[in-house]
């Protein structure tokens, strides 16, 4: 099945999922409102890698998180945090010279134009991650190697990086890539299109949001965004309350009209808090992945993790049980559009709604 990546002889005992990328201490307001009137914060953990890595440990996968964090009191927590939901932290360096970045949000969504973030992460000791200083040994064994397109805006190190782990070699694990158009982390912003293109299309399995795709390449439509990407063997097209796209090809196919085409309505949530949910679909995603299930499930286990996040307040949160999930995902499309997730719904003991 196009998409779902090869075991190795030494699967039973390497991660499944390296995740590579940035985490950063989160300091979350206390109250909605501007930075300038929130009175105080709490702290938290946020990275998309990081993020995508706890979920997948928490759904039951040996997930590994790959990163660079500073010799200080924030990196210690980062990386107690994250191995705390079950990820091997065996792969993250200790940088004495650069800090472990940090950043402050406001409690909005931050697709609303009153959202802020105030990012502490220039100089970071993640910013300075390179093909030198990887520990490349943690990567041959795994099946599937996830990065996003954050990385590569952090410095041009970063993506040398980007670069190098993308590029085909004998024994490549499967490259998952989140396009993550973030263009405030871009010093230049002008060339990010650019370079989040040629990561992509170096990749076998991409996520990209259509407003994403719009804003960075100026394509519309799930068709015009397979077409400017036609080289991933597996293409997912997020298109918000519509759902998602599936494009799955053969690898050695470059046509985009080749192979399947999947669509699957999004779940009716009551959303608690937005953020983190692109991070939780796409561990839904790779963990029906790793699993052999279709596409069609697949994506459906992308939506219900998901939802996981959106009903609870911060960007991470245990996913339901396996079990719960795959009956949710096994439901006929009738009673699939039915559904509609809450608080606590998660549970396998509360009753899911319908209607």
């Amino acid at each position: 099945m196009p998409g779902t990546p090869a075991r190795t002889a030494d699967a039973a005992t390497a991660a499944e999922v390296v995740c590579l990328g940035e985490s950063m201490v989160t300091f979350l307001p206390s109250q909605p409102g501007r930075l300038a009137d929130v009175p105080s914060f709490g702290r938290g953990i946020g990275g998309a890698e990081s993020n995508v890595a706890c979920a997948l440990a928490a759904a039951g996968h040996r997930a590994a998180w790959v990163s660079r964090v500073g010799a200080d009191g924030f990196g210690d927590h980062l990386v107690e945090a994250i191995a705390g939901y079950g990820v091997d932290t065996s792969g993250v360096r200790r940088d004495p010279s650069r800090p472990t970045g940090i950043y402050f949000r406001t409690a909005t969504d931050r697709a609303t134009d009153v959202h802020e973030v105030a990012y502490y992460r220039a100089g970071s000791a993640a910013s300075a991650m390179s093909p030198r200083n990887i520990p490349y040994e943690t990567l041959p064994a795994t099946r599937v190697l996830h990065l996003s397109g954050i990385t590569a805006a952090l410095s041009a190190d970063c993506l040398a990086l980007l670069h190098d782990l993308t590029s085909p070699r004998p024994g490549r694990p499967l490259v998952s890539f989140d396009v993550n158009h973030r263009p405030g982390l871009w010093r230049d912003a002008d060339a990010s299109p650019e370079v989040l293109l040629d990561l992509a299309r170096r990749s076998d399995l991409v996520f990209v949001g259509e407003d994403e795709a719009e804003e960075a390449w100026g394509v519309t439509g799930a068709q015009a965004i397979r077409a400017a990407l036609p080289e991933p063997e597996v293409l997912v097209v997020k298109r918000g309350a519509e759902g998602a796209t599936v494009f799955s090809a053969p690898r050695s196919s470059r046509a985009p009209e080749a192979g399947s085409v999947t669509t699957v309505p999004a779940l009716r949530v009551d959303v608690v808090a937005p953020v983190g949910a692109g991070d939780a679909f796409a561990a839904g995603f790779l963990s029906a992945t790793l699993r052999g299930l279709p596409v069609r499930d697949r994506v459906r286990h992308g939506h219900l993790m998901a939802a996981a996040v959106l009903t609870v307040p911060g960007d991470l949160t245990g996913p339901p049980a396996r079990a719960h999930a795959d009956a949710l995902a096994a439901l006929d499309d009738d009673a699939w559009g039915r559904l509609r997730l809450g608080p606590g719904w998660t549970g396998e003991d509360q009753e899911v709604r319908t209607t």
